[in-house]
């Protein structure tokens, strides 16, 4: 085994890839896993204003499997091809390859990363996990301020999504937890993975 992933999983806007950025480790996104928006297994939203639209924050909108084994062939090999998804599109627009240079941990986050802690832990490649968690209030700004700047849905589905996510907040965050991950701010986070790297 060459290399042991750190987990970031917590709400869209928690501040996960800015965290990420400022570790200066590898970073896997675990959102560039999502389906294609034309797959038929992806779930729809039931009810509410966006009805009938793509629930991309349900677990079933991304493929966890395929996620794995990225961590798994990282790990042992220290590189790996991972897709290239553009939100905005909904779609994958390409392929790169993650290569960790020698550094024997690397980061994957993403909103779904809770549910690779057990597989992860399971197969001796986990480091450490963590939710990383703000006020939901300040969540919800940062993630429209966000999504709003990068043009990745209409504005109006972005509102809409962004109330309902802010509501879900505690229970997200509770999944991650009841799923191996820590509950931390980002500053907590950062941290603690600056002690696992001094180790």
């Amino acid at each position: 085994m060459r290399a042991q992933v750190i987990v970031l999983a917590g709400p869209s806007g928690a501040g996960k890839s800015r965290l990420a950025e400022r570790t200066g480790l590898p970073v896997l996104r675990l959102d560039d896993f999502y389906k294609d928006e034309g797959d038929p297994s992806l779930p729809r939203i039931l009810e509410g204003a966006n009805t009938g639209l793509v629930d991309w924050d349900h677990p079933d909108s991304w493929l966890p499997a395929d996620a794995i084994a990225t961590i798994e062939k990282l790990c042992s090999d220290g590189t790996a091809a991972t897709p290239v998804y553009d939100i905005s599109r909904s779609g994958r627009c390409g392929e790169q390859t993650l290569d960790l240079a020698g550094h024997a941990l690397f980061l994957a986050e993403g909103i779904f990363a809770q549910d690779v802690v057990a597989a992860c832990r399971e197969r001796g490649l986990l480091a450490a996990a963590f939710c990383v968690r703000q006020q939901p209030l300040v969540t919800f700004w940062r993630r429209l301020t966000r999504d709003l700047r990068e043009h990745r849905k209409p504005p109006l589905v972005l509102i809409r999504r962004g109330l309902a996510l802010m509501r879900a907040q505690r229970s997200v965050v509770a999944d991650a937890v009841v799923k191996g991950c820590a509950p931390v701010t980002p500053d907590q986070a950062n941290i603690q993975i600056r002690e696992i790297l001094r180790k």
